[in-house]
């Protein structure tokens, strides 16, 4: 993976609860890291394709291996929200391809 294709930055969220002085749960998206990402084309077609049509927008992001990231976690690029649908990891712990929708 070449630095120079990482050319977006993302935010990846993970979701976390806390309960107040009275008791009551709220949830809300923490930040789990910032990193450097490219956004894939080609096999954004191919995963969206494997769904048929759907009204949600998908996107493939590339990313360099971060330990720990779930598809309960959510990528955030120029402000808009994406929930990770699939996880690929690319060699042995190189990089990783975060299927997401919006």
């Amino acid at each position: 993976m070449r630095a120079g294709k990482l050319d977006r930055q993302i935010t990846i969220e993970r979701e976390t609860e806390t309960v107040s002085a009275t008791g009551a749960v709220s949830t809300t998206w923490a930040e789990f890291a910032t990193v450097r990402a490219e956004i894939v084309q080609r096999s954004t077609d191919e995963f969206l394709s494997g769904f048929g049509e759907d009204e949600a927008t998908g996107i493939v992001f590339r990313i360099r291996y971060l330990a720990g990231i779930t598809t309960a976690d959510r990528v955030v690029h120029a402000g808009t929200a994406y929930d990770i649908g699939e996880i690929v990891e690319i060699g042995r712990r190189r990089a990783l391809e975060l299927r997401a929708k919006t």
